[in-house]
């Protein structure tokens, strides 16, 4: 099983394959919508808090480099929790997460984008 988890890696953008979990895929014509939801791990800046998972935030689509002749587009939700000392709602900060991985500039940019919504 490691050995398709390394390919994945290869093809997906590593942070994808870190924290997200492919929930669904869909081919429809020349399209590939690959489905992805934040995975339920309290990150690390935030351990020291009382979290409960609530859910997603609004999906967002990201298109991605082709693969064999089709467009393929990422649908990615990302996870929100709420601090059950301070009802606060929390989420990861991808920009520490941008800085502690490997990936392409772009896709850095975007998740620091997302981050604001």
């Amino acid at each position: 099983m490691d050995g398709y988890l390394d390919l994945i890696k290869m093809i997906l953008p590593e942070i994808l394959v870190e924290h997200f979990n492919l929930v669904d895929s869909k081919k429809v014509g020349e399209k590939l919508n690959l489905f992805f939801e934040e995975k339920n791990v309290v990150p690390k800046e935030l351990e020291s808090r009382q979290l409960i998972s609530k859910g997603f935030h609004k999906s967002i689509t990201v298109q991605d480099f082709p693969l064999k002749g089709m467009f393929v587009f990422f649908h990615i939700k990302r996870r929100r929790w709420t601090d059950k000392t301070t009802s606060e709602i929390v989420q990861r900060d991808w920009k520490l997460v941008a800085n502690g991985t490997r990936m392409t500039t772009e896709f850095a940019d975007f998740l620091k984008d997302i981050n604001q919504y």
